[in-house]
């Protein structure tokens, strides 16, 4: 149970929540952007491709809203120096081009594959219709936050160790 106790407060602590808090808040700037650039393009061309293009242009709106909440607030990289800005910004638009990858092969899957987009789920507790694109996001999401932090934790915001750490390991 110890050991059970200790792992928790290792997921669970401020920067968890944050990123969990922040994450949640991208994922609306992503859906809101996706669902408004979606209804748009539906009229002007198919809708396979519309998804497509439209999930690009709600990434960047998302990447770029991410970005400054990862570095404040969930990282607390406070320096807007030129060379950590060179390391910072690359890495976290790499890392992000990848997990878009790893999103558009979700998406190619679900709508192509499992048609999705001609799908509506309902759900009846709370009388609510939701599109088969955008349940597909939902569950790409997940995928992509779980991705996303490990990125930012481990290799874009990664934290130097005090001299004393490195000596004690």
């Amino acid at each position: 149970m110890e050991k059970l106790k200790a792992i928790f407060k290792k997921l669970v602590n401020k920067e968890t929540i944050l990123y969990v808090v922040f994450g949640v808040l991208t994922t609306l700037v992503n859906f809101v952007a996706f669902k408004l650039f979606t209804m748009v393009f539906d009229k002007l061309i198919s809708s396979q491709l519309g998804v497509h293009i439209s999930n690009v242009l709600a990434w960047i709106f998302a990447v770029a809203f991410a970005y400054v909440t990862n570095k404040l607030f969930v990282f607390e990289s406070k320096s807007w120096e030129g060379k950590v800005l060179a390391k910072e910004i690359p890495s976290f638009v790499a890392a992000r081009l990848f997990s878009l990858g790893v999103e558009e092969l979700g998406l190619i899957i679900f709508v192509n594959f499992l048609h999705f987009d001609s799908k509506v789920f309902h759900i009846p507790l709370i009388n609510f219709d939701l599109s088969g694109e955008m349940t597909a996001k939902i569950i790409l999401a997940v995928v992509v936050v779980i991705l996303n932090y490990f990125f930012s934790k481990l290799v874009i915001f990664k934290k130097k160790k005090a001299p004393e750490q490195e000596k004690a390991e």
